[in-house]
């Protein structure tokens, strides 16, 4: 309401931002003047993507482990990722059918900042009618509790709700720092981390170039709105679909061939990704056949995700003592989802410095992205190993425990 409005006000015109970064009108120098000449639009995505990938995931999942009981978690955490995957579904509908036949841009950019505030609003309320409904509950189970003190007992619902309220307690909050100490203590969980690092450093890599493709073949931007918006609805019906199929996989073929489909897959589809963007995109045609190998690869390299790597990385905590499971997957929140995506953002930015774009650094993205994938493999295979050996010391552990 006071920036956007303002903008042309508030921001400088290009030429004086590429006047005051020394007169250049190509190359890397060039993007950082069309960025500062827009910066309230730069600063918009930038608050707008750390708060949709940082901490609405964060807090959701925070929220939902203090509510949920354990014993109830397999019931409700798969519903979880169904409804996840129903979001892009109608949000990418709203954006191709809605947003994105306005009479122009500036019209279309008002219908989705309407969607996002009325999301925005509908979020604070379901999240304050939980918390009210929960204080509810929790004012009855004090006053059983109470009663059940006194006479010695107490249901086994009010236990339940006693250990979830210590254990929600003690939950540790760790900062970047302390995140990377404990991590650096523990080989495990550093393998853990390293399949994290892997997929948020990869699919930035192959993201972000397929998107400049796509941006490059609808140069119109309500065309390239409703694209992105038909490709949004596609990944959240795909993801829907093969949740169902994820957990035969891993069940039936195991943990490590449900760890390494991801990379693998990954690494398959951009063969032909990067070939058709090596043998140039001079003609409609070749470029047309580079969105579509791009929208293929990054389609199913995200519903892999959501169906393989997703599952099997939560599965290797299970084998931790609770120590290192609680203060682990707390560590790895905080790395893993920072320095994915920002990582791999902070590379291209320097390819796209030395380079002037960042299809012109397809060679270097290219070898980067194969480096990642390989490391990432190798790290899911040694993880493989420790995953079994523990769960194999973890069986015998209870055996031994059944029969004393």
């Amino acid at each position: 309401a006071i920036i956007y409005p303002n903008a042309e006000t508030l921001q400088p015109s290009l030429e004086w931002a590429q006047q005051f970064l020394g007169g250049a009108t190509t190359g890397g120098t060039a993007v950082m003047a069309k960025i500062i000449a827009n910066w309230s639009s730069a600063l918009y995505y930038i608050v707008a993507e750390i708060y949709s990938s940082v901490s609405v995931g964060v807090l959701f999942w925070q929220f939902a482990n203090d509510v949920v009981p354990v014993n109830q978690a397999k019931r409700f955490y798969p519903l979880f990722a169904q409804m996840s995957g129903l979001a892009p579904v109608f949000a990418g509908q709203y954006v191709a059918r809605f947003a994105s036949k306005a009479g122009d841009f500036q019209t279309s950019l008002n219908r989705l900042t309407a969607a996002v505030s009325v999301s925005g609003v509908m979020i604070c309320v379901f999240y304050y009618l939980s918390n009210a409904y929960l204080d509810k509950i929790d004012a009855k189970s004090n006053m059983a509790a109470a009663n059940g003190t006194s006479n010695g007992s107490g249901s086994p619902q009010q236990q339940r709700g006693a250990q979830k309220s210590k254990k929600g307690k003690s939950k540790p909050k760790l900062s970047m720092k302390e995140s990377a100490k404990f991590l650096a203590s523990n080989h495990y969980l550093r393998l853990i981390a390293m399949l994290v690092l892997g997929y948020g450093l990869s699919i930035n890599f192959t993201e972000v170039m397929w998107k400049s493709l796509v941006k490059k073949q609808y140069s119109d931007p309500l065309d390239y709105q409703r694209f992105m918006g038909n490709f949004s609805s596609m990944v959240g019906l795909s993801t829907c679909i093969v949740i169902f199929f994820g957990v035969h996989v891993i069940r039936i073929l195991g943990w490590k061939v449900g760890a390494l489909a991801t990379p693998v897959t990954m690494a398959i589809l951009g063969i032909p990704f990067f070939a058709c963007i090596f043998m140039g995109l001079d003609s409609p045609a070749r470029l047309g056949v580079a969105v579509m190998v791009g929208t293929i690869q990054s389609l199913l390299s995200k519903t892999s995700k959501y169906a393989l790597f997703d599952p099997t990385t939560q599965m290797a905590y299970i084998p931790l003592d609770d120590e290192s499971k609680v203060k682990g997957k707390a560590a790895i929140d905080v790395l893993g989802s920072r320095l994915g995506k920002s990582g791999g953002s902070l590379v291209q930015q320097g390819l796209v410095f030395f380079f002037g774009s960042i299809l012109e650094a397809a060679p270097v993205v290219a070898i980067i992205f194969y480096t990642v994938l390989l490391t990432w493999a190798s790290a899911a295979n040694r993880l493989s190993g420790m995953f079994m050996a523990r769960t194999e010391v973890n069986k015998a552990e209870q055996h031994e425990g059944k029969k004393e």
